[in-house]
């Protein structure tokens, strides 16, 4: 069964990682997957190329999350290239963890500008092509710490946090238009960036999750896909917590 057999469906900051994965497995699924990232180059290739291999219409838009004016343009582009969106996504996302004390206003204000941001930017330029269709499923990308919080990580924290209220917000106002809005929350997950803690600190992780292992892209992206899919269908402004039970 192809949970998003004919949908289309864009996943920014998704030519690496948890993004990559997710995009792989819409494709699995039937969607025409387009994702975007800063710039091209190898690994964007690389995914466009597995990606067309299963869904030979998608494509990749270099594009900064960031900037709303270049999230309008991606909008202009698809509703060009494709006439509609039924997923989207938002995946885009970068740490600069340190202490408060030792935090700079440049690395509060660039996380909050990439994280959070960049999840108003692509809501707002997509929410009036869904509200036409009276139709869609978006997925903002949080984090466990936005829940709980995490020593080191204020900026990261309030980004994610930030991300929580907005989609809750945003259910509310697009529910009455069949337009749903949820989060995502995952919790240590084993990606290349946690591959390069040290094995004791990865120990420390597992040790106080209860399933006693860090979760997979895999099961981060199936999550988007329950989420995405008209499995879903009755479900907005949840936040879906992907973590062992770490946050129990």
């Amino acid at each position: 069964m192809k949970l998003l057999e004919n949908k289309i469906a864009l996943i920014t900051g998704a030519s690496r990682g948890i993004g990559k994965r997710t995009a792989l497995l819409f494709a699995e699924h039937g969607a025409t997957v387009i994702f975007t990232d800063l710039q091209e180059n190898e690994a964007s290739n690389e995914t466009l190329k597995e990606l067309q291999a299963m869904s030979p219409k998608s494509t990749f838009y270099a594009s900064n999350a960031a900037v709303y004016e270049e999230a309008e343009k991606v909008a202009e582009r698809v509703k060009n290239d494709f006439g509609r969106l039924d997923v989207l996504v938002n995946n885009a996302g970068i740490t600069r963890d340190t202490l408060l004390l030792r935090m700079s206003p440049k690395d509060w204000d660039l996380v909050i500008e990439v994280n959070l941001r960049s999840v108003f930017n692509y809501c707002k330029a997509f929410a009036p092509m869904m509200i036409r269709q009276r139709s869609g499923s978006i997925v903002n990308t949080s984090s466990i710490v936005g829940v709980n919080g995490n020593a080191g990580q204020c900026n990261y924290s309030a980004s994610k946090a930030g991300i929580i209220g907005f989609s809750k917000s945003l259910a509310k106002e697009l529910g009455s238009r069949n337009v749903r809005c949820n989060a995502i929350a995952p919790g240590y997950i084993e990606t290349a960036m946690t591959g390069q803690l040290s094995e004791e600190v990865r120990k420390q992780w597992t040790e106080v999750i209860p399933m006693k292992r860090g979760g997979t892209e895999l099961d981060v992206a199936k999550t988007s896909l329950f989420l995405a899919s008209d499995l879903a269908e009755y479900i907005t402004g949840q936040v879906i917590c992907i973590d062992g039970g770490l946050s129990l």
